[in-house]
């Protein structure tokens, strides 16, 4: 749910944007939906190796759009625009905290939104030479670039045009620019246009991770095994088309990219919660076990992020009641299908299972 879910948000937010640009004539988005997943599924589909490539020229380009945008935004920032929201009467309502602290809670689904899907670095492990060292590299230097980049949107987009405005915005950069210089401008279109890239990247970047991930799972025999077909090209197409139709379907029937992006984060959100209770579970039951990699300050860091992971469950409720319940009617659906099925058709030799056996037999030899 985690995965396959924000290409579709993601795609809605494109379409967002070339309505706003008023390009093809388009007023109905979902032309722009169906492209997106043509074009960009049918990259990976072709290989990993020039999907990876695509992928990081087009992430250069959302970045430099980012940093045209924070320079443009500095200037027309004022510390007041953060607060002109008028505080409601919910408990806790005040000028810095203007829907008090349920609040609190709302804003949790959609600050998650800044790093989602950021821990799918690892998927990449079967394509990096040395996992051991470059996955903790890669996702260290991820969280590095999103926590900058995150914290510059967060300030100067509602700083430089104020919150109220940006509060219901579909393109909020772009809009943040028209709305701090007063009109339309070369610097706005500009950041319409490449900022463009940055949701691309986003869309191409979360294809790739439900791709492997779904093609893991299925191989292992914890999803129906078609998902792990590969092609001529050694590319899992049935684990990125089967989720791109359902993603597209979900964009073009639903068309409503914050509810999408609850969706997202109620199924992020739990695994955040399995991932902490499984760290602390296996420091305690494996204290011996080798890790090439380990977590500053251990379990007292990982408890600190399991309560924020169980405030991020519930505020999924709190942003969109309904929503959240069908997700997790969707997960137990899951569950049920685990728990009367596919555990008892696992793969015992798996890849990763068998990769494990001849590393310890390995060590054992030396």
């Amino acid at each position: 749910m985690e995965y396959p879910i924000p290409p579709a948000a993601i795609a809605v937010f494109i379409g967002g944007y070339v309505e706003a640009l008023g390009l093809f004539g388009i007023t109905n988005a979902w032309p722009v939906y169906l492209a997106c997943y043509l074009l960009f599924v049918g990259v990976h589909v072709w290989g990993v190796g020039e999907a990876l490539r695509l992928m990081f020229v087009i992430t250069g380009v959302a970045v430099v759009a980012l940093v045209v945008f924070a320079v443009g935004m500095i200037p027309r920032f004022e510390v007041a625009n953060l607060f002109d929201i008028a505080p409601t009467d919910a408990a806790g309502a005040s000028t810095f905290l203007p829907y008090g602290y349920a609040g609190i809670l709302g804003a949790f689904v959609f600050g998650i939104w800044f790093f989602l899907a950021v821990e799918g670095v690892p998927l990449a492990a079967e394509e990096a030479r040395e996992p051991k060292r470059d996955m903790p590299r890669g996702i260290i230097a991820a969280m590095s670039v999103l926590l900058v980049t995150a914290a510059l949107m967060l300030v100067l987009a509602p700083g430089g045009a104020g919150a109220a405005v940006l509060a219901g915005s579909g393109n909020p950069l772009p809009e943040a620019l028209r709305e701090a210089y007063g009109g339309d401008t070369v610097l706005a279109d500009f950041v319409n246009y490449v900022g463009l890239a940055g949701l691309v990247a986003s869309f191409f970047s979360i294809i790739f991770a439900y791709s492997r991930q779904l093609f893991a799972l299925s191989r292992a025999g914890y999803l129906p095994r078609f998902l792990s077909v590969t092609g001529k090209r050694h590319t899992p197409y049935a684990a990125l088309i089967v989720p791109g139709t359902i993603g597209f379907l979900l964009a073009a029937t639903v068309a409503n990219g914050d509810l999408l992006i609850n969706i997202a984060v109620f199924g992020a959100a739990v695994s955040y919660v399995l991932m902490m209770v499984s760290h602390i579970v296996l420091r305690r039951r494996e204290p011996d076990l080798p890790r090439p990699y380990r977590t500053p300050g251990g379990v007292v860091t990982t408890g600190i992020a399991l309560v924020l992971a169980v405030c991020a469950v519930v505020a999924t409720f709190f942003v969109d009641m309904t929503g959240a319940a069908i997700t997790a009617a969707i997960l137990l659906a899951f569950l049920a299908y685990f728990w009367f099925y596919s555990r008892h058709r696992l793969v015992a030799n798996a890849p990763e299972e068998e990769f494990a056996l001849i590393e310890e037999a390995e060590s054992e030899l030396k």
